[in-house]
């Protein structure tokens, strides 16, 4: 995008400003797709595709599926670094109060509803997702808590 409203760049960071304020454009690590009427569909960070097999998998995709279970109350869906296929997907979730939820149910939700490949290899249950001040989830803290190992998963 750009316009008199863009950010001049980022304070005290050349490098970031450099990466991402390219000829007065900013770019903003958004994916879409226009559909045949010119309508934007945003599918998800360019920095949060989980590439599983050679194959493009957008966490937002997973999310939603996942969310639609009456006992899921948030989740998080990010790559994690695998030696066969490069990443595989895994999930964090958090369960609604007084819920109950298996990592064997969420999963066959994903396989009445996404391809077979999308679905998470793991799922972690957690009390809350990391978030920042914005509640937006930090992602960059689940990788770390993966690397940590530190989670209880089924």
């Amino acid at each position: 995008m750009r316009g008199a409203t863009v950010m001049k760049g980022y304070w005290q960071n050349p490098a970031a400003t450099e990466d991402t304020l390219r000829n007065g454009w900013l770019w903003t690590g958004d994916m879409g797709r226009l559909d045949p009427d010119g309508y934007l569909t945003l599918q998800d960070r360019s920095k949060d595709v989980i590439i599983s097999g050679g194959t493009n998998i957008y966490p937002r995709e997973v999310e939603e599926v996942l969310l639609s279970h009456p006992a899921v109350h948030e989740v998080s869906v990010i790559g994690q670094e695998d030696p066969e296929w490069g990443e595989i997907v895994v999930a964090f979730v958090v369960r609604l109060d007084g819920q109950n939820v298996a990592a064997a149910e969420l999963d066959a939700l994903c396989l009445e509803q996404i391809a077979r490949f999308k679905r998470p290899k793991t799922y972690h249950f957690v009390e809350a997702l990391p978030k920042n001040n914005y509640g937006k989830v930090l992602k960059t803290e689940l990788r770390h808590q993966l690397m940590d190992g530190g989670n209880e998963h089924e």
